[in-house]
């Protein structure tokens, strides 16, 4: 099977940057390059809100009880965030896929990037691997990257901190 890393680097994009909201805008696009998304010369800077107000909808994707909701609501943010896919080799980088208009916003740029990239990962790799953390008190969002696909936790301390209090509660 050959997994698309779209999907994989922009889901754990989004899982970041739900987790750590960014203050600044200056902070997203630092966020974003440390994550290797760069956009076209001349694409102006986020708008912040903008952003923040799309990562409170792509968590109810997170949050979704079910597939059917979970692919509902990432349909409605692929519509509003995505057009026919198309060809582009605009940095000299070599061809690849946009699934966006060229001449759009940061923020709809990212959104779109997003969207696509979730939907990518959920299809690619299944519709349960994006949740929150299991354990007690963490909301954190993860998005599974793992070969058996059985992620629970945001991450080895939280997992690690459930092991102890689910073995303490036995042995008590």
């Amino acid at each position: 099977m050959q997994l698309n890393p779209y999907g994989e680097y922009a889901v754990l994009l989004a899982a970041d940057l739900a987790n750590r909201r960014p203050r600044t805008a200056e902070e997203l696009l630092d966020r974003c390059s440390a994550a290797g998304v760069t956009f076209e010369t001349g694409t102006g800077t986020p708008d912040l809100v903008e952003v923040l107000e799309f990562l409170d909808r792509w968590g109810e994707v997170v949050d979704a009880a079910d597939d059917d909701q979970r692919a509902g609501l990432l349909n409605r943010l692929l519509a509003d965030a995505t057009a026919h896919p198309r060809l582009t080799n605009h940095v000299g980088d070599g061809w690849h896929l946009h699934y966006r208009e060229v001449e759009i916003t940061y923020a709809h740029k990212l959104r779109a990037l997003i969207s696509t990239g979730t939907a990518l990962h959920l299809v690619g790799r299944g519709m349960h691997r994006l949740g929150r953390c299991a354990a007690d008190g963490c909301t954190q969002v993860y998005a599974d990257v793992s070969r058996n696909g059985r992620q629970r936790y945001c991450s080895p301390a939280c997992a690690n901190r459930d092991a102890v209090r689910r073995h303490r509660a036995r042995a008590s």
